[in-house]
């Protein structure tokens, strides 16, 4: 059931994670939130796009699996000033909230590094009022694409999915989503996608200078090392990928999500 995070918590990992806001990364959820609702944040990370939900919604919960990563949250809630975020520790698989507490439950690329999605989106639906939101985004690793191509770079996916499943994930989990909600029980889904691009000189320079650093100092190295996936010389190898990757004046990248946003219905 329990799966390892294969990011971790490297100052490269929160780099790209405090990027992340309600508008680049929750879209497909933003016109379904009212004032008055109570949202439940699964994962909530540095807390960047649980605090811009905090703007949109009544209250949120922000939950992470131990006080430590809410830590992380509790200094971005803190740092803007809100006073309509509290904080809980929670594992998605079994949490510790009554039935039909909130209006939303979401979770963005969360259910990529779970044991169980199927389970998660069930106690995601059992948490969430008749008729609220589960919403959920993740990314798709295969469906990743870039240009020019860089060997190093096909190297760096085969060893993330590697390193991923091997955690206990699934990081081609975007494509997976409508599959994992239909066998949560819900019916009424609807499923989109969008991207993340990133193509001109300043955008290629942060991504691939943020990835460069996280093949070479994240807990994705840490076990590519230990489990003997890669050594420091391959993990070199596609550090270096990424930034002639970002050195290129055609360079082009696009990540793809899944999406999905499932009605709890009426309770029996």
């Amino acid at each position: 059931m329990n799966a390892v995070y294969t990011h971790g918590h490297h100052e490269s990992v929160l780099r790209s994670h405090r990027w992340r806001t309600a508008a680049n990364s929750a879209a497909y959820l933003l016109p379904h939130l009212k004032t008055h609702m109570r949202l439940l944040d699964i994962g909530s990370g540095p807390g960047t796009i649980t605090a811009d939900l905090a703007g949109l919604v009544g209250h949120v919960t922000a939950s992470e699996v131990d006080e430590e990563t809410l830590g992380l949250a509790r200094t971005e809630v803190a740092a803007r000033g809100l006073t309509n975020v509290d904080f809980a520790v929670a594992d998605v698989h079994a949490l510790e909230f009554p039935d039909d507490t909130f209006c939303v439950v979401h979770a963005h690329q969360v259910l990529q590094h779970v044991g169980d999605p199927v389970r998660a989106l069930r106690e995601m639906g059992r948490v969430t009022k008749p008729r609220g939101y589960v919403a959920a985004r993740d990314s798709d690793y295969t469906a990743f694409t870039w240009w020019p191509r860089v060997p190093a770079l096909d190297e760096w996916m085969a060893l993330y999915q590697r390193i991923a499943r091997g955690n206990g994930g699934e990081p081609d989990a975007g494509r997976r989503l409508l599959s994992w909600a239909r066998q949560a029980g819900f019916e009424d889904v609807t499923a989109t996608s969008s991207t993340w691009c990133f193509a001109d000189q300043e955008d290629r320079g942060w991504w691939a200078g943020m990835w460069a650093e996280r093949v070479l100092n994240s807990a994705m190295a840490e076990r590519a090392l230990a489990t003997g996936a890669a050594t420091q010389a391959d993990l070199r190898r596609m550090s270096e990928g990424w930034l002639e990757w970002a050195r290129a004046r055609d360079g082009w990248l696009s990540i793809l999500h899944g999406e999905i946003i499932c009605r709890v219905p009426a309770r029996d």
